[in-house]
């Protein structure tokens, strides 16, 4: 959520800064409707008073032997208009909060103008394309007949889900496996557990809702409870309402959890294969950090998403998402798109994000900094570290034979039994 302070003190600033999302805000309607508030809440405390003065006069008039009948009436008359008043308040700081809800985060200033994917801006590449001396594959025709099946998926649950089975399965747990080793041995994070279930709170702290419900699985018989879109909102979620000690800045998560999107919208698109599902397997960075950290932070943990790519020698390249390709809750965000030479295009393999303290302000999560004794609000970052899934796909694209069989990158082998080809 934006600091209500922008709205109050630099609201034209915020409705120039919404335009580079492409977001017509309307801060004239706003403003009134801020007015209005401002008006019935001096009315409220006004007539509050009254009420005060009048109470204490009919006791005062009850001492002295009075008739207090017409104070009663006066007090009666001024707790209707007090109630009435009290809820056109409510009303209109509900349709205030949720405005503000549904407003998306400030973008750094280093974030590209753009309107689509179309406009990112490419900041560079690694590795070389892999050379073959025949038609690659895709994943679908190269995982089907190793036990990579759509149709089971389909009939266990529905469309857009898969089962992997025999040594795709076992490849996938050992992509898993060594994205951990390597997240928590080399960069520094520490491996968390989490449910695969959040309730509401949860998901409205760290963005996916009010805006994204339809995106969500809802549980049937609770449906105060959802599947996990990411690891990000219950990981994140950890030091909602905590107040964090300077000395532990900064928190570094690293989390495996399956995720659950329904893709609301996204038929049409992307519906052969791996690469759009409703569930799917994510290694999840998250830290949290200072306010001054941030910026460094946010290179750091992308850093680490990229050394696995690199670990597994798959070319790629990074991206810097224009304002209007950019995330919700997110103020700047690079993604890392994968080479599969099976569809000769980059796809994305990692979303890096830092959402400054839009994520915070909503879960007050705080740090108590030493210079002032007073705490503040924490800056939070996220990314995949990778998705498992996608990786999945780009080991049997970037590593197949003529004949169909696998490679096994040589990092995996050791989670393998020392395994080399998969066929």
């Amino acid at each position: 959520m934006l600091d209500p302070r922008l709205f109050r003190n630099e609201l034209e600033l915020v409705q120039q800064q919404l335009k580079r999302r492409n977001i017509d805000f309307d801060a004239a309607g706003y403003l009134t409707l801020e007015n209005r508030r401002k008006d019935i809440q001096v009315k409220t405390q006004e007539l509050q008073n009254e009420r005060n003065t009048r109470s204490k006069a009919i006791g005062q008039a009850k001492a002295k032997g009075e008739d207090v009948q017409p104070l009663l009436d006066q007090v009666q008359d001024l707790g209707d208009q007090l109630k009435t008043a009290e809820s056109e308040l409510t009303a209109i700081q509900s349709q205030l909060n949720s405005i503000m809800e549904g407003l998306p985060n400030i973008l750094d200033e280093s974030v590209p103008a753009g309107k689509s994917e179309a406009d990112n801006l490419e900041i560079s590449r690694w590795g070389e394309l892999p050379q073959f001396d025949f038609e690659p594959k895709d994943h679908v025709d190269l995982g089907e007949p190793l036990g990579m099946s759509f149709e089971l998926g389909a009939k266990i649950a529905s469309a857009r889900f898969v089962v992997l089975t025999g040594k795709l399965a076992t490849l996938q747990r050992a992509i898993i496996q060594l994205m951990l080793d390597t997240h928590t041995n080399q960069h520094g994070y520490q491996e968390t557990y989490v449910p695969f279930m959040a309730n509401a709170d949860s998901l409205r702290g760290t963005g996916q809702l009010p805006k994204f419900e339809e995106d969500l699985f809802t549980i049937k018989n609770d449906p105060t409870f959802y599947l996990i879109p990411t690891a990000e909102v219950p990981v994140t979620n950890i030091v909602r309402d905590v107040i964090v000690d300077a000395k532990q800045m900064p928190l570094k998560f690293v989390c495996h959890s399956p995720c659950f999107r329904s893709e609301a919208g996204a038929y049409g698109s992307d519906v052969r294969g791996m690469i759009r599902q409703h569930q799917f397997e994510k290694v999840e960075l998250v830290q949290i950090v200072t306010p001054e950290e941030s910026a460094q932070a946010h290179e750091e943990l992308t850093a680490h998403a990229e050394n696995m790519l690199k670990i597994l020698k798959l070319p790629y390249r990074k991206v810097l998402l224009c304002a209007g390709d950019t995330g919700f809750s997110s103020t700047k965000t690079y993604d890392l798109e994968v080479w599969l030479p099976g569809q000769q295009k980059y796809r994305e393999i990692s979303s890096c994000s830092n959402f400054k303290d839009f994520q915070a302000r909503r879960l007050q999560a705080r740090w108590r900094n030493p210079d002032t004794g007073k705490p503040e609000l924490v800056h939070t970052l996220n990314g995949s570290g990778l998705a498992a899934g996608r990786t999945l796909i780009a080991i049997l694209e970037n590593y197949q034979n003529q004949d169909g069989s696998i490679r096994v990158p040589d990092v995996l082998r050791q989670y393998m039994g020392g395994l080399e080809l998969i066929k």
